[in-house]
């Protein structure tokens, strides 16, 4: 069984949208005790040893939605590197406990000693991210942490525990932030989460033993609506029918609910220089008048709506889009490193 530090490693080339060949690492390691799913776009493996010539200024750190599995985010951390000009190294970091263990490898590490109390809430997967950094990445290299719907939430944790952390800029796209109970789609996931979630453990026990094609099968009638899905969705969503990851999502959006209640206003004003947000016009997570109200509560922040359309989630089918905005976007900070 792999231990801290001993990832189960495997290599792949994939092809971007450019056709250009892709270098991509992927890694199953425990971090805090608790198996993590890290994908990393390009040459660079190991970002930890200070002493390094070799080591990047810069590194891309996307921090997942929830789900926050990280094949989801396979194609756009593949767009972005690309459209980085291959320059910078861009990685994902699943949270703690959403994914499939390779063979081996069990969901939590097998030692005595617990590093972090209860690894899988909201609080755990803030701590999560920043035992990471201080074990794999150097104090030295700069960050940009790219965050999807919770992981906005997450980032601004991490931006006011952390603040020795050298983040030049956090991009927050569609924020769940604040009075996630409250929206749209809170009000009608809230009673199911928070009371009859272990009600679905059940159905998705019977629905692992079916075999993988099955599964493919029916993640691809569930999204049928979609007129173009990323096939690295249809793959990562197979791991949705095991239990223990199940859980440890739900697990997860249970506490979403009950804790992401007031917007952290005063970290967002300190911060509010290094910070982008990206709101949607349709997004029942975070309505369009959340974006209204922090609008008119920081007049000069960077905080922008869109107007293409994108789903809150977006890696099902825009990943490559979002990819190009935000290379744009961030062209002026990279110009000036």
């Amino acid at each position: 069984m792999p231990g801290a530090g001993e990832p189960a490693k495997g290599e792949a080339n994939m092809r971007s949208g450019s056709e250009e060949s892709v270098p991509l690492h992927e890694e199953f390691i425990y971090c805090c005790g608790a198996a993590t799913h890290v994908l990393k776009c390009g040459p660079w493996k190991d970002l930890s040893k200070d002493e390094s010539k070799n080591l990047p200024r810069l590194l891309f750190m996307i921090i997942p939605g929830n789900p926050g599995l990280a094949g989801y985010y396979r194609t756009f951390i593949q767009a972005l590197y690309c459209g980085l000009n291959q320059q910078y190294p861009v990685w994902v970091v699943s949270h703690a406990g959403h994914c499939k263990p390779p063979s081996g490898m069990e969901m939590i590490e097998d030692t005595d000693i617990k590093e972090l109390e209860d690894v899988f809430g909201l609080n755990g997967q803030v701590e999560h991210k920043l035992n990471f950094l201080k074990k794999n990445v150097s104090k030295d290299i700069k960050l940009v942490l790219i965050a999807h719907s919770i992981g906005c939430y997450i980032t601004l944790e991490m931006m006011k525990r952390a603040s020795e952390l050298q983040v030049l800029r956090s991009v927050l796209l569609f924020p769940t932030i604040e009075r996630m109970a409250q929206s749209p789609q809170g009000k009608l996931m809230t009673p199911l989460l928070c009371k009859l979630r272990y009600a679905l453990y059940m159905p998705v026990y019977l629905l692992s033993f079916l075999p993988e094609g099955l599964k493919a099968s029916l993640v691809r009638f569930a999204l049928r609506g979609m007129k173009t899905c990323d096939e690295s969705s249809i793959t990562t969503s197979i791991n949705l029918f095991s239990v223990d990851c199940i859980a440890n999502i739900l697990y997860m959006a249970s506490q979403e609910m009950m804790k992401v209640v007031e917007r952290d206003s005063t970290t967002i004003k300190q911060n509010l220089k290094k910070l982008i947000f990206y709101y949607g016009t349709g997004d029942s997570w975070c309505p369009q008048h959340y974006y209204d109200e922090i609008k008119m509560d920081f007049p000069d922040g960077d905080i922008r709506l869109c107007e293409k359309g994108l789903r809150h989630a977006f890696v099902l089918d825009a990943s490559k889009e979002m990819a190009a905005m935000i290379t744009d976007w961030l062209q002026d900070d990279l110009t000036q490193l």
